[in-house]
């Protein structure tokens, strides 16, 4: 037995080589066995085996030739830094003249909304540099990098087919992966668990991501990409690798688990890296609590692409609102960050750790809801009871945020209409937790898909599509005041001798935080085609407007006709016109319906065509897809 153990310890290295090979060779014949059975089907292992391979060649390159790659540069990098002022003032002419094209050839194409909602977030950069804590101190490139990245992303998700299929093919999956959570719930609580919503089929979920996030951070997988996607900021924006990790982090992460990443480091922040560490935290949410949102009915791509733009743009903003005055005690010339790793000695112990932690977080968020809830019942009845005494009764804590966060959100493009009920939302999650506010949002989105009446007794039931997305991604981040607290004494209980600066950084962290999130509504309302392109992952009942177009004359009859349900998984078009003539009458048609698995137009289209053209009483009309 000592023989035999002698002799794998002297042979350890070539044993471990010769089990990657053959784990490597096995899986690449599963690959291309899957491929010559069903290509299309494979499509998917394919790209994510190919997109693997990728990574671990560019991670065994950089290892073994980066810095021989890094000394041959260095000839091209000291001529870019000798004319680095030119090279700046054509990068920024040349920006000017993009954004210029892009404002008169794109965005006023497509209504005042968007144009709303690009200059709404110009206000809120210009509101961020007026308030500086250091003005005139700011650094341009992590300033319009960080906003470049956001604008990029945006643009890359939000008006590209392949970005936009991408995103709603990740928000399909997301929503398949989380229901596996349904399994474990039915064992439990039984086959009646979905009838308390909340606690049995949301809950569950935060307890199945914990584990699964544990798992990937057992095996390596999240720190390596946390260091990647904040290494791509590191070199874009300039700033320090240890708020760039963070930043990164924050993207799967809580806003307390997050500083675990970098805690051999953050004694020695400066004032300026805790500001940006915290309003990281404060800008997003994590991986767990973003399944529980999913599962309120909230639309899954929206919520992905927030939590991937939030987090440039709170490194641009938070820099800017508190800008680097300090020598930092790591800088980009260090490579190499340790990032803390877990405790856990296996798998198992790991899964079961990632359960266990997610009980507090259960626990912590029930507790809260029930306390917010009822804090905010008690409130409105006293609201009420003072006016009355003015006979004004209907006072409430919604009513009062509607008023004081409408601006905002009509800046950030939502219609005239919904400002309102969006405002309410905003001032919920400030004041309360985006808990609730993503609660409220969720009745909203019933309210539309049920297709009942827009007003009752003069009030707004629900609101538009586009406002929805606004709103989702307004509300996405943990910026309220609740978290603020929880934010300090996280960070105090790892570096106990700055709790002062904590403290200190708090306020202006939380501000930070909750335009960073503000920025990203901006440009998902500028973004998102309204009446153009929307997704749909649920069955969705849409109204048409329909009017008569006669030759040479203006549209009349206008009136809403019918409403028909869209498919799931489907996305609603809003193509070319196609002109017709029968007797006298221009036939326009809006509607199309593409399938997103197959990438075409289906016959579904048709069917829905001609159901609304039996329902204009024998004359054919214009067809305008409104949503309502």
């Amino acid at each position: 037995m000592e023989t035999v153990q002698g002799y794998l310890a002297d042979h350890r290295d070539q044993i471990r080589l010769f089990t990657r090979l053959v784990l490597t060779t096995g899986f690449v014949a599963i690959v291309v066995a899957a491929c010559a059975l069903n290509f299309q089907r494979a499509v998917g292992l394919l790209v994510i085996s190919l997109v693997t391979l990728f990574f671990l060649v560019w991670d065994w390159i950089n290892d073994r030739y980066g810095n021989w790659v890094w000394e041959k540069l260095h000839p091209i990098r000291e001529l870019i830094s000798k004319n680095w002022v030119w090279i700046r003032w054509m990068v920024n002419v040349l920006v000017l003249l993009a954004v210029v094209c892009w404002l008169t050839m794109d965005t006023a194409q497509l209504g005042t909304r968007q144009l709303v909602s690009f200059f709404g977030l110009l206000l809120l950069v210009f509101l961020m540099l007026l308030f500086s804590k250091h003005p005139f101190r700011w650094s341009w490139q992590t300033l319009l990098c960080g906003i470049g990245l956001q604008y990029g992303f945006g643009l890359l998700i939000l008006r590209t087919t392949f970005g936009f299929g991408a995103l709603a093919w990740l928000g399909r999956k997301a929503e398949t992966f989380m229901s596996f959570s349904n399994a474990g719930s039915e064992f439990v609580f039984g086959t009646n668990y979905t009838d308390h919503f909340f606690v049995f089929k949301v809950m569950p979920i935060l307890v199945f991501l914990s584990s699964v996030i544990s798992i990937l951070y057992y095996i390596g997988f999240m720190q390596w990409l946390i260091c990647k996607i904040g290494l791509v900021m590191q070199v874009t924006m300039g700033t320090s690798p240890i708020e760039s990790m963070a930043a990164a982090g924050n993207i799967f992460l809580g806003h307390t688990e997050s500083p675990l990443l970098i805690k051999p480091y953050i004694s020695g922040l400066t004032l300026s890296e805790i500001h940006a560490v915290m309003t990281g935290g404060f800008a997003s949410i994590s991986g767990t609590i973003l399944g529980a949102y999913i599962s309120f009915g909230v639309e899954p791509s929206h919520l992905l692409a927030a939590s991937l733009m939030s987090a440039p743009a709170s490194l641009a903003i938070a820099k800017a609102f508190w800008p680097e005055t300090e020598s930092r005690n790591v800088t980009t010339r260090d490579h190499h960050i340790n990032m803390a790793k877990g405790e856990s000695k296996n798998l198992l112990e790991a899964a079961s750790h990632g359960a266990s932690s997610a009980a507090a977080l259960v626990a912590n968020i029930v507790v809260s809801l029930i306390s917010f809830l009822a804090l905010l019942a008690c409130l409105d009845a006293v609201l009420s009871w003072l006016g009355g005494m003015l006979d004004y009764p209907q006072l409430s804590f919604t009513l009062i945020c509607s008023y004081l966060f409408m601006p905002l959100s009509f800046i950030m493009g939502v219609s005239w209409e919904d400002c309102f009920v969006v405002a309410e939302l905003i001032g919920t999650k400030t004041f309360l937790n985006e808990f609730v506010a993503y609660q409220k949002l969720s009745e909203l989105i019933k309210r539309r898909k049920a297709g009942g009446p827009e007003y009752v007794d003069n009030v707004k039931q629900y609101i538009s599509v586009h406002s929805e997305a606004i709103a989702t991604y307004a509300l996405c981040g943990f910026s309220n005041i609740a978290s603020l607290g929880m934010s300090i004494a996280a960070l105090s209980a790892l570096a106990p001798d700055r709790q002062s600066d904590f403290s200190s950084c708090g306020v202006r962290a939380l501000i930070a935080g909750s335009v960073s999130c503000f920025m990203t509504a901006c440009i998902a309302g500028e973004s998102i085609c309204f009446l153009t392109t929307f997704c749909f992952f649920s069955p969705t009942l849409i109204t048409l407007k329909c009017s008569v177009t006669n030759l040479g004359q203006t549209p009349s009859n206008h009136g809403w006709i019918s409403t028909v349900t869209c498919p799931s998984h489907y996305i609603l078009y809003r193509s070319k016109i196609t002109c017709l003539a029968y007797n006298g009458l221009f036939i326009s048609l809006y509607l199309f319906i593409i399938n997103i698995n197959q990438n075409r137009v289906t016959a579904q289209s048709d069917l829905i065509s001609q159901h609304i053209m039996q329902n204009t009483l024998g004359n054919y009309q214009t067809i305008k897809v409104i949503f309502r």
